[in-house]
């Protein structure tokens, strides 16, 4: 059970020329002049004189920014910009809460980031680049030295931000997906809020100018409903995604309560919780097709089925793992499946058909060696899911990958390959994020195929690796 940040410092701005949050932690903008290997957390360690240098050309889009305090949790919210969106540049509205030093600091901070610029780069290039045309040619769009963004040229982003003070530190956040102006809040001080920042969007999108750090008003609102019933803080939340406004919350004392709405702008919270896990509920899943349906995972490492119509006790209860279960996915295209991610670095993806028979696991990882803090199907491939660690990597995984050697071999061969990756790696690591410190939370943009955004206690990452072909435009923009 890993989640808070300990002791959080107040985010500084990104000085010019630094790399923090591209995927590497090198100040250095030069690339290597000797034959690149791939560097494992917690497997390699780092020689005297050497540095861990970004490797530009695996992404299609990366940017890093803040927003003051370090965020635990944020959320994207659904937008009236295009369901499917791949040209350059992209517009994105989040919704996200603080860890500040003093609970009267905290606040949600809305905001938007405007004019994400990107490229689209081919899986194998037509003719290697090498020297500076290959730094000219593939430059990093988060690179703040660029000529472009030293003259606050096209390819810089825009960010907006709006504050609304919250008492206490935020565990989780998250909107409403049919309704996103109503986001829901659990605070470290035990209460469950519901909030409406509808008028934070309109002006939002009203606006074009970004407001310098610092000087962003801070509003004061009332939440529309504040629950205190829970005998805990929590962090599991969830939004039914069939049925609009239907919440679900669960404690660290194992207490998981139904929020049922009454009206646009009331809720009513049965008293009576479910019950059934021995210890603190750590997330909560609604099943993408049932609406009455929801799963929860618990430090006791176990995952329940639970359903809204037939009482108060779980439908079933498995193991999961040895270890505390931090997070789970129900997977929005493949309903049967629900991944899993464990204190132990392990996840796990479960086939719920296969429940009746004992053993539901049908994939089981062990590439990374320290608490899995988030993990995320893709919305847009049914086979792809991204999942974070306390090892300070965000990875991309691909399911339907089988290990083919030849394929490697001639891909090597076309793109003159010289880099020394590990032999072991599995074949379905489809991409490594790496560069920001104590990462937390990550989600898929439902809306712009490709896109993943992420929170650390470094700030925020919005990447697009170049390798998920298969949500890119056709042509360049």
């Amino acid at each position: 059970m890993v989640r808070s940040i300990k002791n959080p410092k107040k985010a500084k701005r990104k000085n010019k020329g630094s790399k923090k949050g591209d995927g590497s932690s090198s100040s250095s903008s030069s690339m290597p002049t000797v034959p690149a290997k791939v560097w494992q957390p917690g497997v390699d360690k780092l020689e005297e004189g050497e540095e861990l240098q970004c490797d530009p050309t695996a992404y299609n889009s990366l940017h890093a920014f803040h927003v003051g305090w370090p965020c635990l949790s944020f959320d994207i919210v659904r937008d009236t910009l295009g369901l499917v969106r791949n040209e350059f540049p992209h517009t994105s509205y989040f919704v996200a809460g603080t860890q500040a030093e003093k609970a009267a600091w905290n606040s949600i901070g809305v905001f938007k980031v405007s004019n994400i610029s990107g490229k689209r780069r081919e899986l194998v290039p037509n003719k290697p680049a090498t020297g500076d045309d290959e730094m000219e040619s593939e430059s990093s769009d988060s690179d703040e030295d660029s000529e472009d963004e030293e003259e606050g040229g096209s390819k810089t982003p825009i960010l907006q931000l709006r504050k609304i003070t919250h008492q206490g530190c935020i565990n989780r956040i998250r909107a409403m997906p049919q309704s996103p102006h109503i986001c829901a809040s659990w605070a470290d001080t035990g209460h469950v809020q519901v909030w409406d920042i509808r008028s934070h969007l309109n002006a939002l999108a009203e606006s074009e100018t970004a407001v310098g750090q610092g000087a962003n008003p801070v509003f004061s609102e009332s939440p529309v409903v504040k629950f205190g019933g829970h005998k805990d803080e929590g962090y599991a939340i969830d939004w039914n995604p069939v049925t609009p406004g239907r919440l679900v919350t669960g404690d660290c004392k194992s207490f998981i309560h139904l929020w049922e709405p009454a009206s646009d702008a009331t809720w009513n919270v049965d008293p009576k919780p479910f019950t059934g896990h021995a210890a603190s509920v750590e997330d909560l899943q609604w099943s993408p097709t049932e609406s009455d349906v929801f799963a929860s995972c618990s430090v006791d490492g176990h995952i329940a089925i639970w359903d809204t119509r037939v009482g108060k006790s779980a439908l079933t209860s498995f193991k999961a793992h040895n270890a505390d279960v931090n997070v789970i996915s129900w997977n929005r295209l493949a309903s049967c499946l629900l991944a899993s991610g464990s204190d132990d670095g392990t996840f796990s993806i479960h086939d719920l058909r296969l429940l009746k028979g004992g053993d539901s696991v049908v994939a089981h990882f062990e590439y990374h060696k320290h608490p899995i803090t988030s993990i995320e199907w893709s919305p847009h491939e049914g086979s792809t899911l991204a999942v974070s660690s306390a090892d300070n990597q965000l990875t991309i995984w691909d399911l339907s990958l089988e290990k083919d050697e030849e394929e490697e071999a001639e891909f090597k061969a076309k793109t003159s390959e010289r880099v020394n990756a590990p032999e072991d790696l599995p074949p379905q690591l489809l991409f490594v994020h790496q560069g920001q410190k104590d990462l937390k939370e990550l989600h898929w943009h439902s809306q712009i195929p490709g896109m993943i955004v992420d929170t650390a206690a470094d700030g925020f990452n919005i990447l697009m690796p170049s390798n998920i072909q298969s949500t890119l435009p056709q042509d360049g923009t």
